[in-house]
């Protein structure tokens, strides 16, 4: 898909954690991330997913860009991490068609600024859609085994939107 394509970290750490990084790639040309998401990616460390998410920003599909001004205001870094803070920053300021973000808070902020957000979920019914998946269930069982937090009622309204009960 064209257009700017925004992440923050949680998803990216998700997909890379279970060797899904890749699933990000064949739907979008290019994501942009913010310097905090790039520090908190902990990409010169062993932390799981580090080494993907350092192949794609190695490879350039994944590039770091800076803001252009401080957050928009100090309720918005108070109210969400950094990280988010400056996801949505970034996403305004490339007036991004996306942000992949997964955080509820975070994912408020962004709507109330008028930002299209998508998160795991959402990507893994767009790479099905799109013929890079089979099954959503197994993806979300490793996701889960690798401690990434997604709700019960979610992954349930994922599988049935994915037609897999």
């Amino acid at each position: 898909m064209k257009g700017a394509v925004v992440a923050d970290t949680g998803p990216l750490i998700g997909m890379g954690r279970i060797g899904h990084l890749h699933l990000l790639r064949g739907l979008y040309d290019i994501i942009s991330i913010s310097p905090q998401v790039y520090e908190e990616l902990k990409i010169s460390s062993d932390k799981p997913g580090a080494k993907a998410a350092a192949e794609a920003i190695n490879t350039g599909w994944i590039r770091v860009v800076p803001l252009q001004k401080p957050i928009d205001t100090p309720i918005l870094g108070s109210l969400i991490d950094a990280g988010e803070a400056e996801s949505i920053q970034l996403a305004m300021e490339q007036k991004a068609r996306l942000l992949i973000i997964d955080d509820k808070k975070g994912r408020s902020a962004a709507k109330r600024r008028g930002i299209h957000v998508i998160g795991i979920g959402g990507i893994l019914l767009s790479a099905k859609k799109a013929g890079l998946l089979r099954k959503i269930t197994p993806i979300l069982d490793e996701l889960a085994s690798v401690g990434y937090r997604l709700s019960p009622a979610l992954c349930n309204r994922i599988v049935e939107l994915a037609d897999e009960i």
